[in-house]
């Protein structure tokens, strides 16, 4: 088990959350109590669910994994309607983007690799 600041996926929730701190610098006051803090909360999470995913094995890790996409989408959520609405800047909005899908990908990938090696394990 490699330790969890030293995973592809832990480095890409750190630019998650320096993104996320970036979007609650430019918003406008009114929103920084809902909209920045909701999405800065589930950044942090975020990364509480990739520390907590390594030191899991088998079906606890791929729930928390789950877990961990499912914050992605409100995230998602959360900044397209802040980029829609405009209050969230085109630049940061295509940075959060780019970022993401590198969060899910790694995510995806983790949870592929954990369910592979499920159902390559002998049964007892």
């Amino acid at each position: 088990m490699a330790i969890y600041t030293e995973l592809p996926i832990y480095t890409l929730g750190c630019d998650l959350i320096s993104l996320s701190l970036d979007v609650h610098m430019q918003m406008k006051r009114e929103l920084r109590r809902s909209l920045s803090d909701e999405i800065t909360k589930l950044c942090t999470a975020m990364i509480v669910d990739i520390a907590a995913a390594n030191t899991m094995r088998g079906e606890k890790r791929i729930e928390r994994i789950d877990l961990m996409q499912e914050r992605l989408i409100i995230v998602r959520v959360l900044l397209r309607v802040g980029y829609l609405k405009k209050v969230i800047p085109q630049t940061l909005w295509a940075r959060s983007v780019e970022v993401l899908d590198a969060v899910g990908a790694q995510a995806g990938g983790w949870r592929n690799h954990t369910g592979a090696t499920l159902s390559a394990a002998p049964a007892a």
